[in-house]
């Protein structure tokens, strides 16, 4: 394997045990969501071994997050460079009110730094 390989299945493995553990699920429950051995995601998290994309799939699917995005992470899919800012895009949005707009960005923005605190408080 390249380093470069090697970084990404590490930077992948760390990204799915942040959003588990974001999740506040085990690595058993996870694993029985997405499908597949409980070893085998503890592999895959610590950068071991490679997932295919219909594991990645089942993994996204336990997390309920978006695949494209694991997709990206492993190198699957080139990523995104249309991205858009979520607070702007809120604060567009012409059938929203006001106050309606303030409370999104307000929660948004609350669990934005609520997860940085716990990876903080969790590296």
């Amino acid at each position: 394997m390249t380093p470069e390989f090697e970084s990404r299945l590490a930077d992948l493995g760390t990204f799915i045990r942040d959003q588990r553990r974001n999740a506040r699920l085990s690595l058993r429950k996870l694993s029985e969501a997405a499908g597949i051995s409980n070893p085998y995601l503890s592999q895959i998290e610590r950068g071991l071994r490679k997932p295919s994309a219909e594991i990645l799939q089942g993994i996204a699917k336990g997390l309920r997050i978006s695949a494209e995005t694991l997709y990206e992470r492993a190198g699957l899919l080139d990523e995104r460079t249309d991205a858009t800012d979520l607070v702007t895009e809120i604060l567009r949005d012409p059938t929203l009110s006001g106050r309606q707009k303030d409370a999104l960005v307000s929660i948004y923005r609350s669990f934005q730094a609520e997860t940085a605190a716990e990876r903080t408080a969790n590296p």
